[in-house]
């Protein structure tokens, strides 16, 4: 669906040159929702924007539904961007317009026939549910109520593909929650492309099916969200799981003090129906080891549930050894922490 080739941004020249994105490569595929997590400055609004070519890169190829848009000319790349919607972290919404206007703008600027964008408006603004805010401006609306009419907006023209520019970064965490699960039913029912960068591994967490972790304009971790958040291999995705799970201070003094010939701190990941059976309690019992728990989440990844455990075990070398070893068996993942 989405193939980006080797691409490289560079901005400026000379001495005063600055590369944003530097020889990377990505694939994402047909209806799915792919996540970009990255901290400022890490190249990830550069990437999106060279999706649809708003930044055109230095080097490379973007290629989308099997069309190469580096090698198309204006007026080509106008008729492909149609099928590329985009919606933005301050909504860009058009101030001295309605709600419908708004939503109307990109289907008047095709030369739509009058009683089609009418058509299509009231779809779409039922869509989002703002029904009753047909007639207001931008001013008189809230800050979800705007990223909504953005969502409209960027759906009237029927794209196969949707950019999320940090689309939650500027709401506050309850009506995140309600642009993410309206994204959640957009995908679901167009089985539309969405595509979107943030700096929140809840965002990630709560919509993405896979997800690629960006540093320094490369990407240096991707794969399927579970096992890049609940196995993360590079330090840089490991600290934003930290900041989630919030895996420092206390806990740290903890782990230290517990770790010695007859005690030792692991993490326990349940992933799936195994998050919700006591097998921990089962094996324990078998082995004939105590535990005591350190910290403890149970949450989602998108529908699938899972559940990490940080706990000490108290016994025998040998039988502390065998819990894990059984634990491992029964399909958790297990680490040991030091």
């Amino acid at each position: 669906m989405i193939e980006l080739k080797g691409l490289t941004k560079v901005y400026g020249k000379g001495s005063k040159a600055a590369t944003a994105l530097w020889d990377l490569n990505l694939s994402i595929k047909k209806g799915e929702v792919f996540g970009v997590i990255g901290h400022s400055g890490a190249g990830k609004s550069t990437l999106i924007r060279c999706i649809n070519l708003l930044e055109r890169p230095t080097e490379g190829e973007v290629w989308v539904n099997g069309v190469d848009l580096t090698a198309l000319n204006q007026r080509q790349l106008q008729v492909q961007r149609r099928k590329i919607g985009m919606i933005f972290q301050h909504f860009n919404l058009l101030t001295s317009a309605t709600v419908y206007d708004n939503i109307a703008f990109p289907l008047r600027l095709m030369g739509t026939p009058g009683k089609e964008i009418d058509h299509k408006v009231k779809e779409l603004i039922t869509l989002v549910g703002l029904e009753q805010h047909l007639n207001k401006y931008p001013a008189q609306l809230s800050g979800g109520q705007k990223q909504r009419v953005g969502v409209a907006r960027a759906l009237a023209s029927d794209p196969d593909v949707l950019l999320c520019d940090e689309a939650t970064s500027a709401l506050d965490p309850q009506t995140t929650d309600s642009i993410l699960r309206l994204l959640l039913d957009i995908n679901k029912r167009f089985n539309l492309t969405i595509v979107l960068i943030t700096h929140e591994m809840h965002v990630i967490q709560s919509i993405c099916d896979r997800v690629a972790v960006i540093h320094g304009g490369g990407i240096i971790e991707q794969g399927d969200v579970a096992e890049v958040f609940l196995k993360p291999k590079h330090e840089v995705t490991k600290e934003f799981i930290r900041s989630e799970t919030q895996q420092d201070g206390p806990l740290r003094a903890a782990i230290d003090a517990v770790n010695g010939d007859f005690g030792k701190a692991v993490k326990i990941t349940f992933l799936g129906q195994k998050t919700y059976e006591s097998t921990l309690s089962h094996v324990a019992r078998g082995t004939g080891v105590n535990f005591a728990i350190l910290q403890g989440t149970i949450s989602t990844i998108k529908d699938v549930p899972y559940g990490q455990l940080i706990v000490r075990f108290e016994g025998s070398p040998e039988a502390v050894e065998a819990t894990i070893a059984e634990l491992t068996a029964q399909g958790l993942d297990v680490e040991v922490i030091s």
